[in-house]
């Protein structure tokens, strides 16, 4: 649905176009009427139209010099004009401004209509050509497989939500789900390069490598293919084959034992075909298809212990390091979510990612060193400080000796919740209070400067060193009203002033409060109060 604010200074002229034309029907919305074109540009403000349907003769500004402002400040809007017969050429003769339509007056819904509708297609090609669907839909299919394997990377490197996991799956047709996973990682045995070789043999033997790496790959897949079904997945990473294997059964041991006799064969097939050699290093099972990042970190881990015991293996994580069953992790996702939550994040958030954090830990009982709890006290600790020196608050507060003190898994999740707690409601005060000197300046800058006329919320923005976005937010939350709305009021009742304490004319009341043209500013006057400004002042005065 393309937005319209439609501009004509005469009133049967707005209400029968409005009346007449089904614009939903046509795919465009009217989100403003205005009777000239000051008033068009100060909605524009507010809230940029795709299309402007303006008249070209109107009081205060016209349709060709709206037209011009909109040229240079939002130059993709669209414009159609209305013109009489005898303004058409006039109209005609402003080429620069790229006027997408002219529609002729007197003109029939019809009329109207074909305008709009050549407007909305040259607005929907150029929505497709930025959109680009077919080309792109083309280069998306032949890029799938590349990235497939840079999601299978994204997968064993960095903690990937499960949401996000699913949705990729989705898109790159990838069958991921098991009952449980390993990673395996399958790497060259090769000699360190000398210092003293030339360059053109560095690149030969870069080049081998690559080759070589290559076909430890093929071989990989041709044997993970044999199983029948998508039970793995072969992905390079690092100079490193990367083997992805899931388990659709429930005995644990029996997918370790499976795996170990393929990892073998992939080890014997590349020494009897490649006529080179590899260690595999192979990380732990694991049930979550979310945490197959730490077995590959075990997998490189292991691999690193060919330096002790050798190459042309397989090493397994169980075998060379003992590692818990069940692991308490704070992980990266944790991490940023828990942050999040305390910057800008509930309090029902807040005892939800408590529930999150905590759960695992409780639920690995015995499982769970204690040390490994202090561990994970101690980051979910330093993420709080972390929020506090963000924050510039202070962050000696003792905290890591209180977390050592506890009884119970329980008294700390407790101390967590209220200790968070305080940290975001002196969070929400500072923003609080940061939002309300934010509004006072802009205020205060307002009071001083309603008087020129140039002035604008681009203009204040600038001064505050803020997006007018973001400030447009913070103001209308706090003041209920549009910056647009709050100068007009501003000026407005700096006018009432003068009217009821001085004799200055109209013309030199418009000029106090920042409107170069005095006729714009009766206009504007009269639609803000009910009155004329003559009116106003000879009521005030007892004249009526």
């Amino acid at each position: 649905m393309y937005k319209i604010i439609l501009v004509d200074d005469e009133a049967d002229v707005r209400e029968g176009v409005l009346r007449e034309i089904d614009w939903t029907e046509n795919g465009f919305q009217v989100i403003d009427v205005a009777e000239n074109g000051r008033e068009a540009l100060d909605m524009v403000e507010r809230n940029v139209p795709d299309l402007i349907v303006t008249d070209i003769r109107m009081p205060f500004m016209d349709g060709l010099q709206l037209s011009e402002h909109l040229r240079r400040v939002y130059p993709t809007v669209k414009i159609i004009i209305l013109t009489g017969f005898d303004e058409f050429e006039y109209a005609r003769n402003a080429i620069h401004l790229d006027i997408e339509e002219y529609v002729l007056k007197p003109f029939s819904a019809g009329d109207l209509l074909d305008s709009l509708a050549k407007v909305k297609n040259r607005l929907d090609a150029e929505l497709a050509e930025k959109a680009n669907v077919g080309s792109l839909h083309e280069y998306y299919r032949r890029s799938v497989p590349v990235l497939r394997e840079l999601f299978l990377t994204s997968l064993v490197t960095r903690t990937i939500t499960s949401a996000e996991i699913r949705e990729k799956m989705e898109h790159y047709d990838l069958k991921l789900e098991g009952n449980y996973y390993t990673i395996s990682v399958i790497q060259l045995d090769r000699p360190i390069m000398q210092p003293e070789s030339g360059d053109s043999n560095r690149a030969h033997d870069r080049l081998d490598f690559e080759l070589q790496t290559f076909a430890v790959r093929n071989i990989v897949e041709e044997l993970a293919s044999r199983r029948g079904k998508p039970s793995a997945y072969v992905f390079q990473h690092n100079d490193c084959v990367v083997l992805y294997e899931i388990s659709l059964a429930a005995d644990p041991d029996k997918f370790r034992g499976e795996s170990m006799v393929l990892l073998e064969e992939i080890r014997s097939n590349v020494a009897k075909y490649v006529k080179c050699t590899v260690t595999i290093g192979t990380g732990a099972l694991t049930d979550r298809l979310s945490e197959v990042k730490y077995a590959y970190a075990d997998a490189l881990t292991a691999l690193d212990y060919r330096i002790l015991i050798g190459s042309n293996r397989i090493i397994a994580i169980e075998d060379v390091e003992s590692r818990p069953k069940s692991p308490v992790r704070f992980d990266e996702l944790q991490a940023q979510a828990f942050l999040r939550c305390l910057k800008v994040g509930s309090y029902v958030e807040l005892e939800s990612i408590s529930e999150s954090l905590f759960a695992p830990l409780i639920a690995a009982g015995s499982t769970c060193s204690y040390r490994d709890a202090q561990i994970f006290l101690l980051q979910i600790v330093t993420t709080m400080l972390k929020v506090l020196q963000e924050k510039h608050q202070n962050t000696d507060v003792g905290w890591l000796n209180e977390i050592l003190q506890f009884q119970c898994l329980q008294d700390a999740k407790d101390w967590v919740v209220k200790t968070c707690t305080s940290i975001m409601n002196r969070i929400e005060s500072d923003r609080q209070s940061t939002y309300h000197a934010l509004v006072d300046k802009a205020r205060e800058y307002t009071k001083l400067h309603y008087a020129d006329n140039d002035i604008s919320i681009a203009k204040l923005c600038s001064y505050l060193h803020i997006s007018a976005g973001y400030f447009s937010g913070i103001f209308k939350r706090e003041t209920k009203l549009t910056y647009v709305n709050y100068l007009l009021n501003v000026r407005m009742e700096a006018a009432k002033e003068l009217l009821l304490t001085t004799d200055l004319k109209a013309f030199e009341i418009a000029d106090r409060v920042g409107y170069a043209d005095p006729n714009y500013f009766s206009f504007s006057f009269k639609k803000q109060v009910g009155m004329s400004p003559k009116d106003f002042r000879s009521r005030a005065r007892g004249e009526l």
